[in-house]
């Protein structure tokens, strides 16, 4: 697990002002992966791709 910190933070504003339409929790984690510059491994392709310069993986499709 990553941490939630200063860089998620600032992420996380700056994609909420921009009205990315993701639910809270998801958009938590995905600036916290962006934060790290690591690859977020997830089915939910869905609403993570809508989230610019996420990079999303799905292992199991």
């Amino acid at each position: 697990m990553l941490p939630w910190n200063d860089a998620a933070v600032s992420q996380f504003e700056n994609l909420r002002q921009a009205k990315t339409r993701v639910g809270t929790m998801d958009l938590k984690i995905a600036c916290i992966t962006l934060a790290h510059g690591a690859t977020l491994l997830s089915r939910n392709r869905k609403d993570f791709d809508k989230i610019p310069g996420l990079r999303v993986e799905d292992w199991l499709s």
